[in-house]
């Protein structure tokens, strides 16, 4: 899970760097995630043996390739083109508070004191970094920072629903098989969304910085963390799982602020604050295990 989300904190600023050549759109992005991942998945499918399916865990598979591949990658990459990639990855850290929230209603995880606490921290922050964005300068980049805070917010809603859905689902199958399918899924459903920009897409005119970095986002941001999430997800709470979202902020504004594509402000700062608060608060409350039976 550090691996996976150092990788992914990474990926902000350089898909940000992508977009703003203006040569791919961002649903083109989200296409060459799919399509790329897919095919390395059933290469690698290749070598393993076959795993038989059950129709209804195909159907299952479809929903968590909705929720952790359509809809969180789709929104994510709207947002961090419309936003600057240090809101988008601040952002990002609202996760565990939706995973915790999503574990209590599924899961029966306890909603405690300190996560309530933790809850009410987490959001202040997210909605402190939302209203803050729009009056961003323009030095931090994005069209639409609101539009975009609330697309990543989206993203981050999506995949702790599908952490918290699948948490059991996940060991049922290997995760090659399981990766694969997901891919599968979600190649099918952006391809009609996204042929008229593939077509569109002036592809000689790509340097090689911006070939490279395509390349980053989807063998490392996408194959390999992808498989490193699986791994993780299996021995941990949907909780703890999330929380190292938090690697990605420190990572991603880093590298942001040393590029000269962000700058960090005084409102981001108290954001962060709060976020962390939260999620301290969170991490230091009791899980189901802990309860007496």
């Amino acid at each position: 899970m550090l691996a996976a989300n150092t990788i992914w904190g990474l990926m902000s600023p350089i898909a940000k760097i992508v977009m703003a050549s203006g040569i791919v759109t961002p649903l083109v992005v989200t296409d060459l995630r799919a399509f790329g991942a897919m095919i390395m998945f059933w290469i690698v499918s290749l070598f393993q043996k076959p795993e038989h399916v059950s129709p209804g865990d195909m159907v299952r598979l479809f929903g968590a390739s909705l929720l952790a591949i359509v809809l969180n990658q789709g929104s994510f990459i709207f947002g961090v083109s419309l936003t600057s990639p240090g809101d988008a990855s601040i952002i990002t850290t609202s996760m565990p508070l939706w995973a915790m929230v999503l574990a209590a209603f599924f899961l029966k995880e306890p909603i405690t004191g300190k996560k309530v606490m933790g809850i009410a921290a987490g959001a202040c922050g997210a909605l402190l970094l939302i209203v803050g964005s729009s009056q961003s300068s323009a030095t931090a980049g994005g069209e639409n920072h609101i539009l975009g805070d609330l697309l990543v917010l989206m993203a981050q809603l999506s995949y702790a629903l599908y952490l918290v859905l699948y948490k059991n689902f996940v060991g049922k199958y290997s995760l090659v098989t399981i990766m694969k399918w997901m891919f599968t899924y979600a190649f099918i459903c952006l391809l009609p969304f996204s042929y008229d920009d593939l077509m569109a897409t002036d592809w000689l005119a790509l340097d090689l910085a911006l070939v490279l970095s395509i390349c980053y986002i989807v063998i490392f941001a996408t194959f390999i963390s992808y498989l490193l999430i699986v791994v993780g997800q299996k021995s941990l709470r949907p909780t703890v799982a999330g929380m190292y979202n938090y690697v990605q902020p420190v990572v991603a504004c880093i590298v942001a602020i040393t590029l000269g594509l962000d700058t960090f402000n005084v409102v981001k700062g108290i954001a962060v604050i709060l976020i962390f608060t939260g999620v301290y608060l969170v991490t230091r409350s009791k899980s189901r295990a802990d309860m007496p039976q």
